[in-house]
């Protein structure tokens, strides 16, 4: 026990070690699918060696979360980021035709100036500003986010005439995805141990005669990261592309991160009286090394996962569950066949019940005062509807500080709201939306 409150700031007193392993198998097999989705997506670039991609996937997520477990004590999951691999693939490569050695130049130097503002603290100036009522919308905001990723994996949404639709609800995936939502509902409602995690479980054994869940073997060898480890190109640092690409990087990471850490940690209990997330800058610094060291290993950028709320809601508070993770990462690698057989039916509506629980924060948010509503409102519908946590808060914060400047001059006690940060903060992000 004493090594695990050094090493994991694990108190016996509050903690189980069995809640926190518990928690980190389930924060596991629900991000476990970047696994397949980012090979699945870098497939696109046929000089990037897909084998290579999948190891260096694995490899980034360990080395960040083991980062987050021993230095940060905090029991968030890293891995390469949905929606920045798709930037780097489709706009930086395929879109404005540069090579994956030149994204991937881009993100070092994006880590690299993420860890300087982590150790000016910086970047825990920036989560402190905003404001309570924001943070609390950010926490319901992510909620509703990543309950409509979960209505995707599960098959229950799909495109339609206006964007969206139901799907029809026939084929195998979708009616596996119907069980394993309703089977993890009931164990949640009954209050059973290890409910999300045991409905993970019993949904992927069911879809085995179903077809839906496909094992292709058990072990399979690890494929070398050498194509990939430290392949940077240097000669278009300078250049206004690489200054553009690099920016943003910078500005969906830094608030994807900022976003998940603040919504998470409102679900944990781990914001104070003041609004302040503990440990917020050992948290940030790891987040930023995980990024330089993925973009050494050749990966998209790295960030802390949304899907880190689906442990938090088992019980996980600590380093340990960072650390299960991790390893749960290192053996995906010996056993990638039997890891990447668990269907996305199987953990999509998982992530639904886990928006639910995300949820509650939105309750304390003030809705008779609309200089609080707006913005939060704007906040948390802006992340499901943009498909970016990033784009909820910097739009939610512009929102907060137009309405707040300019009621402020008949109610001055709305202009008094506004803290030198906000502004600059908004300044910053307006400039973002006209010029990038």
């Amino acid at each position: 026990m004493t090594a695990l409150q050094k090493l994991f700031g694990f108190d016996p007193e509050k903690h189980s070690v069995r809640t926190e392993i518990l928690a980190g198998i389930t924060t596991f097999l629900t991000m476990a699918y970047i696994l397949a989705v980012n090979p699945s997506i870098f497939k696109s670039l046929e000089t990037m060696p897909n084998d290579a991609v999948f190891t260096a996937t694995a490899l980034a997520a360990i080395i960040g979360t083991l980062v987050m477990a021993i230095y940060a004590k905090k029991p968030f999951g890293l891995a390469p980021g949905m929606g920045l691999n798709a930037f780097f693939v489709y706009t930086v490569c395929l879109g404005m035709g540069y090579s994956w050695q030149f994204a991937l130049t881009a993100i070092l130097i994006e880590g690299v100036i993420f860890i300087i503002l982590s150790a000016t603290k910086v970047r825990e100036a920036i989560v402190n500003a905003i404001p309570t009522t924001l943070k609390k919308a950010i926490g319901a905001g992510i909620g509703l986010f990543i309950a409509f990723i979960g209505l995707q994996n599960a098959g229950f949404v799909v495109d339609g005439a206006c964007l969206v639709d139901l799907a029809a609800f026939k084929t195998p995936a979708v009616i596996l995805g119907l069980i394993c939502f309703f089977l993890t509902a009931i164990l949640v409602v009954l209050k059973v141990r290890g409910a999300i995690l045991i409905g993970i479980i019993v949904s992927t054994l069911i879809g085995i005669p179903m077809g839906v869940t496909h094992l292709n073997g058990v072990v399979g060898s690890v494929p070398s990261v050498a194509p990939l480890f430290c392949k940077f190109e240097w000669s278009q640092i300078l250049s206004m592309d690489m200054l553009v690409v690099v920016l943003t990087f910078l500005f969906i990471d830094m608030f994807d991160t900022i976003g998940t850490v603040v919504g998470v940690s409102e679900k944990s209990g781990m914001i104070d009286e003041k609004g302040h997330v503990d440990g917020i800058s050992k948290v940030l610094m790891a987040d930023a090394v995980a990024t330089t060291a993925g973009a050494c290993l050749g990966s998209s950028t790295t960030t802390t996962y949304v899907e880190s709320a689906s442990g938090v809601s088992e019980g996980g508070r600590t380093g340990l569950t960072a650390f299960t993770i991790a390893a749960c990462f290192a053996l995906s690698l010996l056993f990638s066949p039997l890891f990447l057989a668990i269907p996305s039916a199987a953990t999509g509506p998982v992530l639904i019940i886990v928006g639910v629980m995300m949820m509650a924060p939105i309750r304390d948010i003030d809705w008779g005062d609309y200089s609080e509503a707006i913005p939060a409102f704007i906040t948390a519908t802006m992340m499901p509807f943009t498909y970016s946590i990033a784009h909820g808060i910097m739009l939610g914060m512009i929102s907060y500080v137009l309405i707040n400047a300019i009621s402020g001059i008949f109610h001055k006690e709305n202009f008094k709201k506004i803290s030198v940060v906000m502004w600059i903060l908004a300044i910053l992000f307006i400039l973002r939306y006209i010029f990038i």
